[in-house]
């Protein structure tokens, strides 16, 4: 992909804060249905462990699939494409999703991996194909606002 840059760590791990945020609230939501589903009481079933997973997925499998941008990643200025600057598809989300899992389970060193790889790629970008795009920030030139009558 030519003309693009690469999304910064900086701009990355701010953007899974920002996300995980929006995250937490949907899975307690999951939670909280499971609970009353299982009459109040805490919920051990490996399908509720599944549908954690499943409502995850979708969270981002949505936001990548309609325009390549969660709203951390709005707010941050960076966008996932695939190698040739192509929207994802529900499977290259679900890759990406799934080589994600063990890239950044073991204290995020598969994202660490960026800072040794000449793209800047984090693991789960080059297994799944897909690549962090930054994206220009719109400035107005100065004095764009001030009207002259």
């Amino acid at each position: 992909m030519q003309n693009t840059t690469a999304a910064s760590l900086t701009r990355r791990l701010l953007a899974i804060f920002y996300d995980l945020l929006l995250l937490i609230g949907i899975l307690f939501s999951v939670s909280a249905c499971a609970v009353a589903l299982n009459r109040g009481e805490a919920v051990s079933h490996p399908l509720y462990y599944i549908a954690l997973l499943v409502a995850a997925f979708i969270f981002y499998g949505w936001f990548w699939t309609h325009g390549g941008q969660t709203l951390g990643m709005r707010t941050w200025k960076i966008k996932v494409v695939t190698e040739n600057g192509q929207p994802l598809t529900w499977k290259q989300s679900l890759i990406r999703f799934l080589a994600a899992i063990p890239a950044l389970l073991p204290a995020g060193l598969g994202l660490f991996w960026m800072l040794f790889n000449s793209e800047r790629l984090a693991l789960h970008d080059r297994w799944s194909a897909t690549r962090l795009i930054s994206l220009k920030i719109s400035r107005k030139p100065q004095g764009a606002n001030n009207e002259h009558l």
